[in-house]
């Protein structure tokens, strides 16, 4: 029976149970779950006046693999264990040779490799190790579909509440850089007023500077009710801002989504729960827009809807087009998905 994968919520479980393993390998292209656990282990294992003498922080750019293993062998000093975090470990060479030290590991020392932008090859004697008496953990990239739940459940463990067009608008401005995208979050809860529990579109606009009529979210809704009236002021006021509403941003957004509405034509229960299901949607009221697509879209028409989305990417970086503006290639595009 092949070993469950910890998730990082199952690791910080562990870890605020002061349950601890010789070595937790970090890797992946989402930076900020790496980031998220090797911060806690950091911050949380040890006291203020241990970490003095048993906290090191080394950096893959400026060292070898030996100068880790003999990092890991130190006892700790009046401490029970000791902390090595490995940053940037991406840029250390040969680091198949830990699998030597892994083989008889201190259980004084938590060994902490930060692997970012990458992975280590599952097929290799270190994972078999690292995952024998470790933590061996891949952080993935989030979809753009998974980010309102995201948004929803980082702030409910901040005690507040969303407003899921709030975290709609916040999702399609941010996008998927979860850095990026737990600082304005952060920054919207300082801004809240005092004894303020919910976050609503209006708090958006005034504190991140999207408006709540005029951004990607609203487009795409107005696209999906084929109201073309709508659509064609959003697209004006994006050609009046085109700072804040850059072309690839929307393009990124419209092809997530028809790509996601050719799937839901596969689903074989086309309810919101089996189409939530299909695209892996955490909730199923995220797939309404996608129920409510299909009956104003055809499956052939999204088809064709996706291959001019991909000709106006090609149009906006160049490709055969010599003369037409963000907004005309925008305003062409949006005509052919509604016409």
């Amino acid at each position: 029976m092949a070993k469950q994968e910890l998730t990082c919520d199952d690791i910080l479980k562990e870890l605020r149970a002061k349950q601890y393993r010789p070595i937790y390998y970090l890797m992946g292209e989402e930076s900020y779950y790496i980031d998220l656990i090797a911060d806690y282990i950091t911050d949380n294992v040890l006291s203020e006046t241990e970490k003095e003498f048993n906290l090191s922080v080394v950096y893959g750019a400026d060292i070898d693999v030996a100068t880790i293993i003999n990092a890991a062998k130190r006892y700790p000093m009046m401490s029970e264990y000791q902390v090595v975090i490995v940053k940037e470990a991406q840029a250390v060479r040969n680091m198949e040779e830990l699998t030597y030290y892994l083989q008889k590991p201190l259980n004084s020392t938590i060994l902490v490799i930060c692997h970012k932008h990458g992975t280590l090859d599952r097929r290799k004697k270190l994972a078999a190790e690292v995952d024998k008496i470790g933590v061996l953990f891949e952080s993935k990239k989030i979809k753009e579909t998974q980010l309102p739940a995201f948004i929803t459940s980082y702030m409910k463990r901040k005690g507040l509440d969303v407003e899921p067009k709030a975290a709609a608008m916040l999702a399609d401005f941010v996008g998927t850089d979860l850095s990026r995208l737990t600082g304005e979050l952060e920054k919207l809860i300082i801004t809240l007023p005092s004894g303020q529990k919910r976050i609503t579109p209006e708090q958006i606009e005034q504190n991140i500077g999207i408006s709540k009529d005029y951004n990607n979210f609203e487009l795409r809704n107005a696209l999906v009710e084929k109201d073309v009236l709508k659509a064609n002021k959003i697209i004006k006021y994006f050609e009046e801002n085109p700072k804040t509403n850059p072309i690839q941003m929307t393009l990124s957004l419209l092809f997530s989504f028809y790509s996601n509405l050719m799937l839901a034509y596969y689903a074989p229960d086309r309810s919101e729960p089996g189409i939530a299901n299909m695209l892996g949607l955490r909730t199923p009221w995220q797939a309404r827009d996608y129920v409510a697509a299909m009956r104003k879209y055809s499956g052939v028409k999204t088809m064709q809807v996706v291959g001019e989305i991909r000709y106006a990417d090609a149009k906006s970086k160049g490709v055969g087009n010599s003369s037409m503006s963000d907004a005309d290639i925008l305003r062409e595009l949006v005509f052919k998905i509604l016409h």
